[in-house]
């Protein structure tokens, strides 16, 4: 029988090694994963490259991630914020790695992962100092920059429910990363609001298919 529930948050992200690729899913707050993020924080797992959108807001979530010192590099396209001070401060002292992606090409930096493509030409970037060491061709009259796939290890998300073959359904807005991220890697781990027996999901509906999902765990099930 298949059965993806995690028995709880600390079982599901017990195996994120030192050193891994985690995706967090989120724009800013929203559908962030923030129980996943504080038992990975909790586990202690260090040198982790973050692919995120943003670099963490205040205190909570990816930020205490980040002051923690466990973050070797993120990925992001949305650094610097009001309240981003600790990426600010680990940045300022040279203690984190930076690469800047616009939002546009991080996504589909993304989707490209997951949909097995080993590359795309984009015209945003051109020009720019985040242009300097790409391949670049024109096409068609407009220059464009070639752009390579992100994969990771680890795919943090968040959905509102999901059931135990790992299908999933978002909120709204909270939907945003979560689909391409829960394709990009090896290990997709869905926070959910709530988990639904078989059936109870519109098939219609189901946004994220279970294929693409290894591990369920309700976001108040703790160890």
């Amino acid at each position: 029988m298949i059965n993806k529930i995690s028995e709880s948050l600390q079982a599901a992200v017990s195996d994120i090694h030192d050193g891994a690729t985690v995706m967090i899913g989120g724009f800013g707050n929203a559908g962030m994963p923030a129980a996943l993020i504080d038992a990975l924080l909790e586990q202690g797992a260090r040198e982790l490259t973050i692919v995120n959108n943003n670099a963490g807001n205040g205190d909570t979530g990816l930020a205490a991630l980040l002051k923690a010192k466990r973050v070797r590099k993120i990925i992001c396209s949305f650094p610097r914020q009001v309240d981003s001070h600790h990426f600010d401060a680990l940045y300022r002292a040279g203690e984190i790695e930076l690469e800047l992606t616009p939002q546009g090409n991080l996504a589909e930096r993304i989707r490209a992962a997951g949909a097995g493509i080993g590359g795309f030409f984009s015209p945003t970037g051109y020009g720019t100092l985040l242009a300097e060491g790409k391949e670049t061709r024109l096409i068609d009259g407009r220059n464009y920059v070639f752009e390579t796939p992100i994969h990771a290890d680890f795919a943090l998300i968040k959905a509102l429910r999901g059931d135990r073959w790992g299908n999933l359904v978002y909120r709204k807005t909270a939907r945003n990363f979560g689909p391409v991220m829960a394709m990009a890697a090896k290990c997709t781990i869905a926070q959910v609001v709530e988990v639904v027996e078989l059936g109870e999901l519109d098939p219609e509906a189901i946004v994220t298919p279970g294929i693409f999902v290894q591990r369920v765990v309700p976001e108040g099930k703790q160890a």
